[in-house]
């Protein structure tokens, strides 16, 4: 099985916060959970690689966090770069882009 390279937000809704920094720490803190994944936060996204059942495993747990935290309600937004041609990776495509800055 090939790995894919996943953007995942999970927002609260309706919490009335301005800061929503503690649902990002109890899904990071659900996401260490997952050891066979790959993960990198971003401030807008997290990224994660790896299988894609894990992966979904992942964000599954990520998402329950947050509710657990104390949203009623949230939005999740994924997007999956699953290629199958050839493999790769996070660091690998931020290098290709290096490389054709230069």
């Amino acid at each position: 099985m090939s790995k894919v390279i996943a953007a995942v937000s999970i927002v609260p809704i309706g919490t009335g916060e301005t800061s929503v920094s503690h649902f990002v720490a109890a899904a990071q803190k659900a996401l260490a959970r997952h050891p066979q994944v790959k993960s990198r936060l971003d401030p807008m996204f997290t990224n994660i690689e790896g299988e894609l059942s894990e992966v979904f495993a992942a964000i599954q747990d990520m998402e329950e966090a947050v509710v657990a935290a104390g949203a009623r309600r949230v939005s999740v937004v994924i997007k999956i770069d699953d290629r199958r041609d050839e493999a790769h990776d996070m660091e690998g495509k931020i290098k290709s882009v290096k490389e054709k800055l230069q």
